[in-house]
């Protein structure tokens, strides 16, 4: 039996990885201070970062029935939104790159697999790894839960706005929004 011969294969090129969220800008935006990337391209409901200096980016595209992934996949219950894929990191001080993360809005994760990781979850809970290269994974190494409540008071304090007051589901199933500031 023959088989018709395949065509040529097209040239194709990764230009982003694409991450769904109930606001694509703002989304984009924690990602811009997160790593110091340059917006390409913005327009309603989506917008494209890249590395200074060019390469494959980040998308981030507004979806309006945005569920977040559940971490770690054992946690979830049936019909919770699986984390499909996360985005590697890496960082040459574990610390000061988890402490960077939290200020500009990311939640360290409860579970922590490994000593040279660090999951955390962005604004709208997809998760991230901060991942020191070169160490041998082993126990996760001291960040405690009186640094990580320091530093949920300091955002607290700072008035910002947290996963959970953006994104949880409240009793009747629909996200629970922003309360806006009456001093504002």
């Amino acid at each position: 039996m023959t088989t018709a011969p395949r065509p040529p294969r097209p040239s194709l090129t990764l230009s982003c990885t694409v991450l769904d969220a109930p606001d694509a800008a703002e989304l984009a935006d924690f990602y811009r201070r997160l790593l110091g990337w340059e917006t390409v391209q913005e327009e309603l409901g989506w917008v494209q970062i890249v590395p200074p200096g060019g390469g494959s980016g980040l998308g981030f595209q507004t979806e309006e029935a945005y569920v977040p992934p559940v971490w770690p996949t054992p946690a979830a219950s049936p019909g919770d939104q699986l984390m499909m894929l996360h985005l590697d990191f890496e960082v040459t001080d574990l610390e000061a790159g988890v402490a960077h993360a939290v200020a500009e809005g990311a939640t360290p994760a409860e579970f922590q697999p490994q000593s040279d990781v660090r999951v955390l979850l962005d604004p709208v809970g997809h998760p991230f790894c901060l991942v020191v290269s070169g160490k041998v994974p082993g126990l996760p190494p001291a960040i405690s839960p009186e640094w990580v409540a320091e530093q949920t008071r300091e955002l607290a304090e700072q008035d910002r706005v947290t996963v959970q007051d953006t994104v949880a589901p409240d009793l009747g199933g629909t996200a629970r929004q922003a309360e806006p500031d009456p001093s504002s």
